[in-house]
């Protein structure tokens, strides 16, 4: 696996990270599922690690800052080319800015954002990091969809804040485009919202018997769909994440 380092249009996701009370948890559940190693990362937000596949950085895990009430789950973000000004855009556009923008050391400059309904997503503006190094690999990410129950606002809103191409995909979702090419959805349904972050597993049975064995739950049992085998799971600290056949 070669680890490939290129700056990402403004509006592709180019990054994944879970924020948990049980850092240490995590890591163990992790690496032993996806096959991930550990090696430090900013800490401006607290303890944080990058994990990555063969050298290759694909995510990260930090630590909830002490008394946070909100759920443990996995953050999508988007590459920019100007955190500060994107995040004036989300503000401008109704969402809200909880975090930043502010500097990670020398890695680059981030904010954390939600849209209208609440749905918490990053904007990563990379300096010597740009974000993830390797996709669509089993340990990898290879999606991320956003749930909402009401997707023409959520549409409008990333249009705006983003300046991506939008439009309806086949399977009843609407696809965000850059340069052509899908790099994310947007799917209605009254399931939960939020974005959420798929990776890529060699094989989608084993690894959802293995969450179960290392603590995690499976939230939606293996099944065939038109992108491969998936699943819906849940690690020990109720971090949910989707798995995806690939290869």
């Amino acid at each position: 696996m070669t680890a490939v380092k290129v700056r990402l249009a403004q509006g592709t996701p180019c990054w994944v990270s879970l924020m948990t009370s049980d850092h240490e948890g995590a890591m163990a559940f992790y690496g032993a599922l996806l096959g991930w190693e550990f090696g430090p990362g900013p800490d401006q937000l607290g303890t944080y690690v990058r994990a990555s596949l063969a050298g290759a950085k694909v995510a990260g895990i930090g630590v909830t800052p002490p008394g946070a009430r909100h759920p443990v789950e996995w953050t999508t973000y988007f590459a920019v080319d100007d955190a500060d000004a994107v995040s004036q855009r989300v503000h401008e556009c109704g969402g809200t800015v909880a975090v930043g923008p502010l500097q990670a050391e020398h890695a680059g400059r981030l904010a954390i954002a939600a849209d209208l309904s609440g749905a918490a997503f990053g904007l990563w503006q990379g300096e010597e990091h740009l974000g993830w190094e390797v996709t669509g690999e089993p340990g990898a990410p290879v999606w991320n969809e956003l749930l909402t129950a009401d997707e023409p606002s959520a549409t409008a809103f990333y249009r705006a804040v983003l300046g991506s191409v939008l439009t309806p995909g086949e399977d009843g979702t609407t696809r965000l485009l850059i340069d052509g090419r899908p790099v994310a959805a947007i799917r209605l349904t009254t399931e939960g919202r939020g974005w959420r972050v798929h990776f890529g597993t060699a094989d989608c049975d084993l690894t959802a018997r293995r969450a179960e064995e290392l603590g995690g739950r499976v939230l939606l049992a293996p099944q065939d769909t038109p992108y491969g085998r998936m699943a819906r799971l849940a690690d020990p600290q109720g971090g949910r994440f989707v798995v995806v056949q690939v290869g």
